[in-house]
């Protein structure tokens, strides 16, 4: 029952059951941050959800009592991959309507789940996958309206970074490129059991059509990774290096990108990305 607290919770479901390091297992213990997290998980106007990794439910049973107090249809999937922890599940939600799927979340189509809809996705990401499961989910844009997600807080910074700070990256530009990203919360680790050895942080991801758009997302970050790769050099050098070519050349491209030679990569927009993009097109660099 969802009134019970959530250490309670997990100490009656989870008797006998270790959490595996190895698969990056920690749970939240926080009431009050587990109910945060699920009302920012969930779409407004309702709408299918899926749950990454579940673990032993503590969140699942939140989402659930929400979802069923919404007075529609519920539509829940969680996907688990520790096949003990969906054994767990099956029997703590028996004829409650969640759909339990064994799965690697970085093998679920959310089109093959719910079809043309656009849905929610959310969850305690592990740590070790945290950015294959982000890029996975991502580039499921046509079936996504929102994704979010408790990650290590150094990610959560990453995510959420602009253009000029240390914390910029390609993980920065990704989701600047597919959706408009903001901390909800910072959690330490003392909520979760067992403790990780760093602080989290919720974030929320509103996915959205990146404004001008002229190329594949993937084009535009393939021209970011390229910038990106030798961080420390100017992009004169980084692309030189990478595109393997020569640096007169390279710099005729970044003339035609409107990008300096003397900047770096973090100082780089999304806009000057898909520049360099459209330019690499024009010089058949790929």
């Amino acid at each position: 029952m969802e009134t019970e607290p959530a250490i309670a919770y997990l100490r009656r479901v989870g008797r006998g059951d270790r959490a595996k390091k190895a698969l990056g297992q920690n749970y939240l213990i926080d009431d009050a941050l587990l109910e945060q997290m699920a009302a920012a998980a969930l779409l407004p106007a309702g709408g299918p959800v899926l749950e990454i990794g579940p673990g032993l439910g503590a969140l699942t049973r939140v989402l659930l009592r929400r979802l069923e107090g919404a007075g529609g249809p519920v539509r829940f999937w969680a996907a688990e991959l520790d096949g003990d922890k969906v054994a767990i599940l099956a029997r703590e939600f028996a004829g409650r309507p969640l759909s339990l799927l064994h799965a690697d979340a970085r093998a679920v189509s959310l089109a093959d789940l719910w079809g043309g809809e656009k849905g929610a996705v959310c969850g305690n990401l592990p740590y070790y996958v945290t950015n294959p499961l982000l890029r996975h989910f991502l580039r499921q844009k046509d079936s996504l309206s929102l994704l979010t997600v408790m990650v290590q807080n150094e990610v959560a910074e990453r995510l959420t970074a602009a253009p000029g700070g240390r914390a910029y990256g390609i993980l920065s530009v990704a989701a600047r490129l597919y959706a408009e990203g903001e901390i909800l919360f910072r959690v330490p680790a003392e909520a979760f059991r067992p403790a990780p050895r760093v602080t989290s942080a919720a974030v929320r991801l509103r996915l959205r059509p990146y404004p001008g758009l002229r190329l594949p997302e993937e084009e535009v970050l393939a021209a970011a990774r390229a910038a990106f790769a030798q961080r420390r050099k100017t992009v004169l050098n980084s692309l030189s290096a990478v595109w393997r070519q020569d640096k007169e050349t390279t710099r005729l491209l970044l003339g035609a990108a409107a990008v300096s030679p003397a900047a770096r990569a973090e100082e780089l927009t999304v806009e000057d990305f898909q520049r360099l993009a459209l330019a690499a097109r024009e010089f058949s660099i790929t």
